[in-house]
């Protein structure tokens, strides 16, 4: 295993999750395209570990909403993390592929992790009120946030994992939207962010 504990500084239980998570990525990964087979070579950096760095930036608790999950980067990640850390959020993954949800649910059940797995386009889907919203190479941050708004509560915020043009995507979804935010280098890219974004509200 190249995931370290005092690298990430969580728990056994955790990396033990993960790592049921993975084989199951693996051998999924045969019959349906979850990832590319480049990064599945390097799936503890490029999928856990890029997913895992949001909970840094997590609050109490309450709903955490993950939107396009795919493959559950970064959502099932940071439901593993949560159940390992004491539950402090009930999380929901929202996916439209089926096949997709059905490789999430088998991750949950297996590791016994108790998650909401959502089968529906993001447009469709009925208000969740949720504290926290992430998203990983779902769309553009203007797109994000037209998704975000109608299912992001009052004082709640979105977190998005993004490229190095994120600077350029905040600047340009400012047109469209009114928001605070704060991007924070990734913890295994230097060329990719972390964005934080809340007070949303739209400007047009």
């Amino acid at each position: 295993m190249s995931w370290e504990l005092a690298d990430v500084g969580i728990s056994g239980e955790i990396i033990e999750n993960l790592q049921i998570y993975l084989d199951l990525l693996k051998k999924w990964n045969a019959r349906i395209n979850l990832v590319s087979e480049k990064s599945l070579k390097d799936a503890w950096t490029r999928h856990f570990k890029d997913s895992a760095q949001l909970w840094e930036h997590s609050g109490d608790g309450g709903k955490w909403l993950d939107m396009g999950s795919g493959a559950g980067f970064p959502g099932m990640v940071l439901a593993i993390i949560n159940h390992g850390e004491g539950n402090r959020y009930r999380f929901c993954l929202v996916e439209s592929d089926a096949r997709k949800c059905a490789f999430l649910r088998t991750v949950s059940r297996e590791t016994k992790i108790n998650t909401e797995i959502i089968t529906i386009r993001i447009e469709n889907l009925p208000f969740q009120k949720a504290d926290v919203i992430s998203a990983r190479a779902l769309a553009s941050l203007t797109d994000l946030l037209s998704y975000a708004k109608p299912h992001l509560k009052n004082g709640g915020f979105a977190l998005y994992l993004k490229g190095q043009k994120c600077g350029e995507e905040v600047e340009k979804a400012k047109k469209m939207w009114y928001f605070r935010s704060r991007l924070f280098p990734s913890s295994i890219d230097s060329n990719a962010f972390v964005a934080k974004i809340w007070d949303l509200k739209r400007a047009i």
